[in-house]
This record gives C-alpha cells, structure tokens and sequence, in this order.
C-alpha cells in the first residue's frame, strides 16, 4: 500500500489587534494503512502586506504556508524521514535485548 502524507495545523500564534498570525505549529503525518510516523515542527512568519482576517482562515490556507515557507526540498526531505521510519517499522534493522532471555520460557 502507498504511504498517505497528512498535514494537520496544531495551533496559530496571533496578534490579538489585528489577527496577524505570527507562528503555526503543524504535525506531518504518514501512513501506510498498517504502520504510521509523525513529525511536529513550528514555523515564523512574516507580517504581509495584505492580511487575511483571522477568522477567514482554512486549515488549508495556513497548510500551504508552512508548505511554501519550508520549500519543496525540505517537504519531500521530510516525508522521505518519514518514509524511512515506516520502512524500519515494517523491516527492522536494528533490535534491543538479551540472547538469555529468548529461551527463558522454553
């Protein structure tokens, strides 16, 4: 199954004034239909030239933001992050644990 990349907005810092939202914190998600990878991250912005009231924003509008703010190469860097601990979930490359402790039981 392909991996389904999700962006979700956690919070938005703001300006009580005028509205102007200074920060937006957002989780990036992956999954696979089986295994799933998360990532948090929080971004600045810069005041614009032209606001959009704050109650006239989407989850979407902010999403894209964050997604023009960190840039194309830094998206797919991190959904190739993302990918790569999914990939370790469903084949492991490391382990933790004691050899004498797997016969224990037997």
């Amino acid at each position: 199954m392909s991996t389904t990349f999700s962006y979700k907005i956690a919070n938005l810092d703001r300006e009580t004034a005028d509205g102007y939202v200074n920060t937006a914190h957002y989780t990036i998600n992956a999954e696979d239909g089986t295994y799933s990878a998360g990532a948090y991250g929080s971004l600045g912005f810069e005041r614009p030239e032209t606001l959009i009231p704050y109650a006239d924003l989407t989850e979407a509008t902010v999403v894209g933001w964050v997604k023009d703010q960190l840039g194309a190469e830094k998206v797919t860097e991190i959904e190739a992050q993302l990918q790569a601990q999914l990939d370790e979930q469903k084949a492991p490359t490391k382990a933790a644990g004691l050899p004498w402790s797997l016969n224990e039981n037997s």
